[in-house]
């Protein structure tokens, strides 16, 4: 008999623990400021923006004249001689190393300028009490921001940090 009562009290005891816990108070996280930043006008703005353009320009007249030559042969399909395939194979292994290349020399130049822009980011936003800060091309182009008032704007903020 008492274990009879015990499985009926049960059921009751959980929702009754359930009832009190959604009851009780909780604690209430004061509202977060969020800004945005145009992360590409910090980076075009940089002085050594114009050394990775030149980077850019001088792989893409390198590499063209390659991708043509191996579109080209790619174009031959089956009928491909294995004179042609074999060039085909030295030439898609000549591009892809040029291409890491290129791509670690791009690297070098911007990781210094996006580190810079980030400190900057993250000095602005401390100092105008920001808790997040977005990409505002990103956050524009994936639709996850529709509408966001110019007061959230911290760019030319960021700017002036840059340049101190």
């Amino acid at each position: 008999m008492t274990r009879f009562k015990f499985t009926l009290l049960a059921p009751a005891l959980l929702l009754g623990g359930f009832v009190l816990g959604t009851l009780a108070p909780h604690a209430q996280t004061a509202p977060q400021k969020v800004a945005f930043v145009n992360v590409a006008s910090l980076l075009q703005d940089n002085p050594d923006q114009a050394l990775v353009a030149d980077l850019r320009k001088k792989a893409d007249a390198e590499l063209k004249p390659l991708d043509d030559q191996i579109k080209a042969l790619q174009a031959q399909g089956d009928k491909i001689t294995p004179a042609d395939k074999d060039k085909l194979t030295q030439l898609l292994t000549t591009i892809q190393a040029k291409i890491k290349d290129y791509d670690k020399q791009i690297g070098d130049k911007v990781q210094p300028m996006t580190a810079k822009v980030d400190a900057a980011v993250k000095a602005a936003a401390v100092a105008n009490g920001v808790a997040v800060v977005m990409d505002a091309a990103a956050a524009r182009d994936s639709g996850l921001v529709v509408y966001a008032d110019d007061s959230t704007n911290l760019t030319d903020a960021v700017k002036a940090s840059i340049k101190k």
